[in-house]
């Protein structure tokens, strides 16, 4: 009687933990003048990771993205304002591509076919007031176009497509 009740117990207190973990927020980042909520990255359509474990991988992910976001937005916004994000989906420049067993992960292809995308809100804030308010699409079919310089940067051709947004939308309506 004693071993089954411990067993009952064990078995419930494994349950709990995990619906503790399914029941876990967005993720949010936050880097200087810019804060992203990451909502619902299991639905992103491609932010697979090829050799990492995925949820270090998300989570370097979402830092380098924030951290690269910051450092471009710090040159367009004034001192005393700020952008949120929401972000809704992301789809990574590439496609990943399975190896059948010649290595161990599969790999991340990166050709013109296979734009980064990735989909928004956001609001510009000055002294906690919106400013500028909208949702965006964002895609960039050029991302392999022209001189690239070359580089090992992570996250590159994402962080380039936000750059350019932030300098083309957001700049001339402050």
């Amino acid at each position: 009687m004693k071993v089954q009740f411990l067993l009952l117990a064990s078995v419930l207190s494994c349950s709990a933990v995990w619906a503790a973990d399914e029941a876990k927020t967005d993720p949010m980042t936050e880097d200087g003048v810019v804060k992203i909520v990451w909502q619902n990255p299991k639905d992103f359509r491609d932010i697979k990771s090829s050799g990492e474990i995925q949820s270090r991988y998300e989570k370097r992910l979402f830092e380098t993205l924030t951290t690269n976001i910051n450092k471009e937005a710090t040159k367009v916004l004034k001192p005393n304002q700020k952008l949120e994000m929401t972000v809704t989906d992301v789809d990574l420049a590439g496609d990943m591509r399975p190896t059948f067993g010649a290595t161990a992960d599969d790999l991340r292809v990166v050709k013109e076919i296979y734009p980064p995308r990735i989909t928004f809100s956001y609001q510009v804030l000055e002294n906690d007031k919106v400013i500028i308010a909208g949702d965006e699409k964002l895609s960039d079919m050029g991302f392999m176009t022209g001189i690239q310089p070359i580089t090992d940067k992570p996250f590159m051709y994402e962080t380039e497509m936000v750059r350019e947004w932030l300098k083309k939308t957001i700049a001339p309506k402050l």
